[in-house]
């Protein structure tokens, strides 16, 4: 019995009350963290574009960009791992189980911060050349990533800390202190980049500032927090046991994340190659389609901290439940901003450019996707609820397949018998119809939920 399993109630516990409720309480901190991560990339570029030069944009953005989310994703799906875990032994009340999983999670992103800092810096130079970084980017991009990849700690540590809160119900101070970091990116970037004139490196040190900020407040937070899941630094160290299902779990999130991004570097080859009002209509469209992947980005982490804790609960009906809920509000909210974007799109667009063709172009793209947004909703709200039970390796598969490679595909066979940018855009709705399809026929028909079940040794006869 864990010594603490006599204390009874849980101020964040979701394993009672309105489903609904519930829901929206950790979806609205979590899409307005979203935001706010977004506001803290954007100021970056703003700045270092405005008042240093289109070679440093360069060096903060492309290359640099990719090569840093490719890495970040890897680590930000094992903070996932975590709060799945986390979460199910917050639901079973299994306190003592969960305390371990918690510091081994932080033990987790220490060792893996210091890994991606002793591999990332001297390989930088190496794989920036691979990417065909252009020369007179080069020691600007270097420069980034040295600093950046020196500091990477602050970041797991901080994600790591957040996933932590998450899954025992809190994604408020989360917010907070992401907000706190983010006004301290942008006062720090005025400060190195405009005053002081330190150029990318003041980008890439106000950067890492921000971060640290950011993760101290999570770690203190999280060390003064109630006793079921406060940390204790002598308590920090990894279970063979814990560690192995967190990176389970969290592993192919994280390379899911990256078939994206690699899919989207394809799909992006082929927007190149219609030249350069395809290329600006394609960018601009893509900050108005933003809107609607921070939304349901919110509602995948929302569900997939709901299951957790009510499966750790055992109370699989509520699993259910939620997942009707969260597909009618995911439902909603893609009529809704599919309906705003065809409505103001044209008006929207303007912010970006001005030139008549490329706003052609770009009202053109916002048709040819936006009205199929409702295809997407299955491949985030079924994918979120099934890794939360803890099956992450057929939700990374159903995505791989169904999504990236398909994509790939379409490119490679597809688009040479029609050569257009409207064939391109076709593979996104295209994709989305086929891997929620996909989905829905896992979460009815795959037997995943028996399956966790029988794998934690909880009676299946109510699943």
């Amino acid at each position: 019995m864990s010594s603490y399993a006599a204390r009874e109630g849980f101020d964040n516990s979701i394993t009672e009350g309105v489903i609904w409720k519930q829901l929206l309480q950790f979806f609205f901190p979590i899409l307005f963290g979203t935001f706010f991560q977004q506001l803290y990339n954007t100021a970056d570029a703003i700045i270092v574009g405005r008042f240093v030069g289109k070679e440093a944009l360069a060096a903060v953005g492309g290359s640099t960009g990719t090569l840093i989310n490719l890495l970040v994703n890897l680590f930000v799906g094992i903070s996932a791992g975590a709060t799945v875990t986390i979460s199910q032994y917050y639901g079973a009340r299994q306190f003592d189980q969960m305390r371990k999983a918690i510091h081994t999670s932080i033990a987790l992103a220490v060792v893996a911060g210091l890994a991606i800092t002793a591999v990332g810096i001297p390989l930088s130079p190496v794989a920036l050349r691979l990417m065909g970084t252009p020369e007179d980017v080069m020691d600007h991009a270097f420069t980034y990533m040295w600093i950046y990849f020196a500091g990477i700690i602050c970041s797991f540590l901080y994600n790591m800390g957040s996933g932590i809160l998450r899954a025992i119900g809190d994604t408020k101070r989360p917010l907070y202190f992401l907000i706190i970091a983010c006004f301290t990116n942008i006062s720090l970037d005025l400060l190195l980049v405009v005053v002081l004139k330190m150029g990318v490196a003041g980008v890439a040190l106000a950067t890492v500032l921000a971060q640290a900020v950011s993760a101290v407040l999570v770690m203190l937070c999280l060390m003064r927090a109630d006793p079921l899941y406060a940390v204790s630094l002598k308590e920090i160290r990894i279970s063979p046991a814990l560690a192995k299902s967190i990176v389970f779990i969290g592993l192919p999130a994280g390379f899911q994340s990256d078939m994206y991004t690699i899919s989207n570097m394809i799909i992006q080859s082929s927007v190149n190659s219609f030249g350069t009002n395809t290329v600006a209509a394609w960018t601009a469209f893509g900050k108005i389609d933003s809107l609607y992947w921070m939304v349901l980005g919110a509602l995948g982490v929302s569900v997939t901290t709901f299951v957790g804790q009510n499966f750790g609960a055992r109370k699989y009906d509520r699993i259910r439940k939620c997942v009707g809920t969260c597909l009618k509000i995911a439902l909603l909210c893609s009529v809704v901003i599919s309906l705003m974007v065809c409505g103001l799109g044209r008006y929207m667009l303007p912010l970006f450019t001005t030139d008549a063709d490329v706003l052609e172009l770009g009202v053109q793209m916002l048709f040819w996707t936006v009205p199929f947004y409702f295809t997407y909703i299955g491949v985030e709200i079924y994918s979120g609820a099934i890794r939360g039970s803890g099956e992450a390796l057929w939700t990374m598969v159903l995505s791989g397949c169904g999504i990236c490679l398909l994509r790939t595909l379409w490119v490679f066979f597809v688009l040479p018998f029609r050569n257009q940018m409207s064939t391109v855009a076709a593979s996104y709705p295209i994709s989305w119809a086929i891997t929620s399809t996909l989905f829905a026929i896992y979460y009815y028909k795959g037997g995943w939920l028996q399956r966790q079940i029988a794998k934690k040794g909880f009676d299946t006869e109510d699943a």
